[in-house]
């Protein structure tokens, strides 16, 4: 299993310099909110999946005195494997050379408005220049954050992006054809918009038909496989956290409908374009293809997505991370690093236990929390607590880190 063992944060948000070693096991960020805790499992995550998780625009990232400046940020770390190789990577970001500049509300085009400029960003892994594609599946991790119960309330878009993510960090194939695909998907859009205004010749359509078929049905035909196995996975993690025999089911809805092999996928998709000529005419956009898929959500038969409670939401979100992690652990033979951002707050006290004994079976979990009273209950002295306060990491001795002296009330996220 993986863990990492050196975090370096430069710039990076609060914090202005940061080195920090990490050891395996569990450790516990503890500070009151808004000191830099989400930020470090921010800085974590970063390092596996090449994008920031909460920043809309990766310029958010740069510490604020750096890119009024036109400084540069930086992420690093070195991640030991189960095989013992030690892995370093780096990204690193460029603030353009104006400054931060105003936000973009909706007003391009007005008179004094301006659009931000994006930073440059730049990968290395042991050194080697490389790109997100050849990131992804260098470190393993999986982020459980507050949010996460958007995973069945929130649009498709949000399933999507996890399934997408975990595919991803299993299958470095999956993330370059699901690259292609976004640009394939992008020109044809763009042909379908000048073949509306009459500045394009319908014969180009064939070319992206070809185009888009191949790339989109191998990321159906992959997502297919994959969730017979999530969602046997997910059951059996919604069991453990809910204590209840519940049918869990996790149902793949794609728009295209997979064959019985890759080239019965193909052949669906093509007939999927034809019938959906009408209504891209009409929207003057692909009607069909994974671009537009979800996951069907159920206990019990009853929809999720319509119906949970938000308690029941909140254990299945938990639950599909279980899932993640144990996938990728089948998948790649080493269980991915874990990282819970302040997921406990909202959970009776059975479910914080069951979450915490969940997470902790793997090589490092990484925990933020503004109330010590479960970790430090649960764990004691087999984990290892780190204050964090204005930028500042602090290793504590097991005796500082007791209930009675660190427990903080009103339990807010970074």
């Amino acid at each position: 299993m993986a863990c990492i063992s050196r975090l370096s944060l430069t710039n990076f948000r609060s914090f202005e310099d940061l080195e920090l070693e990490l050891p395996s096991g569990v450790v516990v960020f503890f500070g009151a909110n808004a000191q830099g805790k989400t930020t470090l499992l921010e800085g974590v995550y970063l390092l596996a999946i090449a994008r920031s998780f909460r920043a809309e625009n990766e310029r958010e990232v740069v510490r604020f005195e750096s890119a009024a400046e036109s400084g540069q940020a930086l992420a690093g770390g070195e991640v030991l494997r189960k095989d013992g190789e030690r892995v370093t990577v780096h990204v690193g970001y460029q603030a353009p050379s104006h400054g931060p500049g105003p936000s973009n509300n909706g007003d391009e085009g007005k008179r004094g408005s301006t659009r931000p400029s994006p930073v440059r960003k730049e990968i290395r892994v042991n050194r080697v220049r490389t790109s997100a594609a050849g990131l992804v599946g260098a470190v393993n991790a999986v982020l459980f954050t507050a949010e996460d119960i958007q995973l069945v309330f929130g649009p498709p878009a949000g399933r999507r992006r996890y399934l997408n993510i975990l595919l991803s960090q299993s299958d470095p194939a999956y993330l370059r054809a699901l690259q292609r695909y976004s640009r394939v998907l992008q020109q044809r859009n763009r042909l379908l918009r000048m073949l509306r205004d009459g500045r394009a010749d319908p014969d180009e359509m064939s070319f992206w038909n070809d185009e888009l078929v191949r790339e989109g049905a191998w990321i159906t035909w992959r997502r297919h496989e994959t969730i017979g196995e999530l969602g046997k996975l997910c059951e059996e993690h919604h069991h453990s956290l809910s204590g209840m025999a519940e049918e869990v089911l996790v149902q793949y809805l794609p728009r295209v409908p997979p064959g019985e092999n890759l080239a019965a996928t193909e052949r669906s998709f093509r007939e999927s374009l034809v019938s959906a000529e009408g209504r891209e005419r009409a929207t003057h956009t692909t009607a069909v293809g994974p671009h537009r898929d979800d996951l069907g959500l159920r206990i019990d038969r009853v929809d999720m997505r319509a119906y949970a409670s938000r308690g029941q939401a909140r254990t299945l979100a938990l639950a599909l991370r279980l899932a993640e992690a144990a996938y990728l652990e089948s998948r790649r033979g080493e269980g991915p690093i874990v990282l819970l951002d302040d997921v406990l707050s909202e959970m009776d006290l059975t479910r914080r236990r069951r979450v915490l004994e969940q997470a902790s079976r793997f090589q490092q979990t990484l925990i933020t929390t503004t109330d010590m009273d479960d970790p430090h209950s649960f764990f004691g002295s087999a984990a290892h607590f780190f204050r964090v306060d204005s930028g500042r990491v602090t290793p504590l001795s097991n005796e500082a880190a007791t209930p009675a002296t660190t427990a903080l009330t009103n339990p807010v996220r970074d």
